[in-house]
């Protein structure tokens, strides 16, 4: 018997501060990265699909962006025009 499947991991990438699309408020914003990975005998062997998104802390509407686009959200320069970011 060959037991096989696939489990999500979730990485929390930073914090920063977005205006949300779902409620206007400016707050904070978590990105994140799933990667989905194939696992055979639950050993997890390669990754399957990664996605991005972010994630509003005030009404919690989640959007899903690019790699690029979270990449450059996380990276060191932040959200450009002042905004604040954490890790």
């Amino acid at each position: 018997m060959i037991v096989f499947g696939t489990k999500g991991y979730l990485y929390h990438l930073a914090t920063v501060t977005l205006v949300c699309g779902g409620c206007g408020n400016p707050t904070a914003h978590a990105v994140r990265r799933r990667v989905t990975k194939f696992t055979l005998f639950f050993v997890p062997l390669f990754p399957v699909s990664t996605s991005y998104r972010t994630q509003c802390a005030f009404c919690g509407v989640e959007r899903k962006v690019t790699a690029a686009e979270a990449e450059r959200l996380a990276g060191p320069g932040g959200v450009p025009g002042g905004g604040s970011r954490q890790r």
